[in-house]
């Protein structure tokens, strides 16, 4: 199959505008593997320092200098669900290296915050930060340069971008990604969401609610919907990071404990044969736009519009929505996954997964296969499954036709021709919107503004009764100078509830929505934001806005010359919930630059 020439012109622009910066990253990465394992020329002292807790069985080989040293990035705490499940993980990769004659070593661990756990709470104001402080940590484990390759363990938000980011600048070593997988399915998405609208309406209590809650969290693994945790799992396996069919295998089986293995035993052969791919090999232009498809095709998380930005920045490549806009026209939509469907990750997984995707859109010409992987060139090896025959890890390719069609569709009968996700622009700036969970009638809204500084102020207006009409809500200075860009997802019940009861309503903000934004339509990230001159800060109560997603059209209906002579509202920063101001965000900000981790958090799009 011919690859489509929309993949290929994206493709294409985006090699010719990385050109320079990808070159300058690439001649980096020559010099360092030209240079050889590290530790073989640092001092004595230096060495001594690195093995000096190991079993001494691990330093008479590594005083040898001729086998590997694996290194190990964990992001593990057991108060992430999703990341519980690593604490094991650690004494099984050096357990394995060992019998590959090879060593391991926990290099260092990141910080890891539980979006679920500070979503509409002071906490969410350090969420994105979090990326890139994950970033500069990867960084300073990976200093070290006593490793020969590394693997990282990572499954949630902010997380897998702040490793791969960080990774990147040691990109000159074999990388693998080792997922941990997700819980088993509780009570359904679309039931939670119910009890949570019905809450929002007073109809409820917490009680109720929080026993909804806890059946639908109730043990270790990912959340099960298709936010941005498990749309990272769904990126590292397309891009070729990490080994095939692992994203979704549930934590403690047998199958789990198999792949982890064999990602260790990879790792050292990476390390070993020094002509195979190292990481700035595997993450590429092609990688790049592999990974933006197969977002488009799954409905992911509209986090990694931000997030896939700064990780091709990070590798030299600049990509932008344009990219995303452009490609959305013709990929179509595979998958039914909430909040895009009712299905959880572990049906996905059932009804064909990965597998199936992968296969379904190499045939389709709308993935690079000849791209470098952790297992060597092409992706084709990605169209299989993994399973265990008699014991052992075996790969077995996909099946030849979805299990449940409401789940999954083939590449010829999909949900929707495209992709979903659109680029609004206007006279209100630039933004993007994921229309793949919007029914077709609402995805175009004129409506008056009614203008928020605060996503508890909407709230409280929600709980007075005074938002029972047609309305486009914003939500300003949410943007990362403002206030750390939090997740405003919080607002989403409320706003269901006055959809359903027949308004008109959307969200327009320069701040982010959850991976899990859903069926109210919200163009989001809009840029600039508003505390640096964006125009949304223009927005008076009243305007008439419109918000056209099948045009891409985000407009304020305001006559030009009273827009143009409009001034700009002012945030008053002392609303923030950390109650420094700007001066803690600015602080942040300059913190993560030093970590050269290529991608700002604050150029979405250019």
């Amino acid at each position: 199959m011919s690859l489509h020439s929309t993949l290929l012109a994206v493709t294409e622009r985006i090699r010719a505008r990385s050109q320079t910066k990808r070159q300058a990253y690439l001649e980096r990465m020559k010099r360092a593997r030209q240079k050889g394992v590290e530790r073989n020329r640092i001092a004595c002292t230096n060495v001594a320092h690195a093995y000096a807790a190991m079993p001494t069985n691990d330093k008479l080989v590594l005083k040898a200098a001729t086998v590997p040293n694996i290194g190990i990035v964990t992001a593990y705490n057991d108060m992430l669900s999703a990341h519980q499940p690593y604490e094991q993980y650690p004494a099984v990769i050096k357990a394995e290296a060992r019998a590959a004659g090879a060593t391991a070593q926990v290099a260092g661990g990141v910080p890891a915050m539980c979006d679920g756990v500070t979503q509409g709470q002071s906490g969410m104001e350090l969420s994105l930060f979090s990326r890139d402080v994950i970033a500069m940590s990867t960084a300073v484990a990976l200093a070290h340069r006593v490793f020969d390759a590394n693997l990282f363990l990572g499954v949630c938000d902010k997380i897998v971008p702040g490793l791969l980011i960080g990774a990147l600048r040691f990109g000159h070593l074999p990388a693998i990604f080792v997922p941990a997988g997700p819980m088993a399915s509780g009570v359904s998405n679309a039931e939670k969401a119910k009890v949570r609208q019905l809450f929002a309406e007073g109809k409820v209590g917490r009680e109720a609610l929080l026993e909804s809650e806890m059946a639908s969290y109730h043990s270790a693994g990912t959340c099960t919907f298709y936010g941005t945790a498990n749309s990272n799992q769904m990126l590292m396996e397309i891009m070729g990071l990490q080994l095939p069919g692992s994203a979704f295998v549930s934590p403690g089986t047998e199958l789990r404990e198999a792949l982890t293995r064999a990602a260790t035993r990879q790792a050292v052969r990476l390390a070993q044969d020094k002509s195979s791919p190292s990481l700035c090999d595997v993450v590429d232009e092609r990688a790049v736009v592999n990974g933006i498809v197969g977002l488009l095709a799954t409905g992911g998380s509209t986090n990694h519009t931000i997030h896939l930005i700064a990780i091709a920045r990070a590798a030299g490549i600049e990509i932008n929505w344009d990219d995303f806009n452009d490609l959305s026209a013709v990929v179509p939509l595979l998958a039914r996954v909430y909040p895009n469907g009712k299905a959880d990750v572990n049906h996905f997984h059932a009804a064909g997964g990965m597998g199936f995707l992968i296969r379904e859109l190499l045939d389709a010409g709308l993935l690079h296969e000849d791209v470098q992987t952790v297992l060597g060139l092409g992706l084709r090896r990605w169209a299989e499954e993994p399973w265990l025959d008699n014991g052992q890890l075996a790969f077995r390719p996909a099946s030849e036709k979805s299990l449940d069609t409401a789940v999954l569709a083939p590449a010829g009968e999909p949900f929707s021709s495209d992709g979903g996700l659109r680029l609004v622009t206007g006279n209100l700036g630039r933004g993007v919107i994921k229309v793949s969970a919007v029914a077709p009638e609402n995805r175009v809204v004129r409506a008056p503004a009614i203008v928020f500084d605060d996503q508890e102020d909407l709230i409280a207006a929600f709980k007075r009764g005074e938002l029972e009409r047609d309305f486009i809500a914003v939500v300003r200075f949410q943007g990362p100078r403002a206030n750390g860009m939090p997740e405003l997802h919080q607002l989403t019940p409320s706003l269901a509830v006055l959809q359903e009861r027949g308004f008109k309503v959307a969200l327009v903000t320069d701040g982010r929505m959850s991976g899990a934004s859903g069926k109210v339509p919200a163009a989001i990230h809009i840029s600039p934001e508003c505390v640096m001159g964006g125009p949304l800060a223009k927005v008076r109560d009243g305007d008439m806005l419109v918000l056209d997603a099948v045009e891409g059209r985000l407009e304020a209906e305001v006559p030009a010359a009273e827009w143009n002579s409009r001034e700009l509202a002012t945030a008053d920063l002392s609303r923030n919930q950390f109650g420094c101001g700007r001066e803690l965000f600015t602080g942040l900000r300059q913190l993560a630059d030093t970590a050269e981790r290529g991608g700002a958090t604050f150029q979405f799009d250019d």
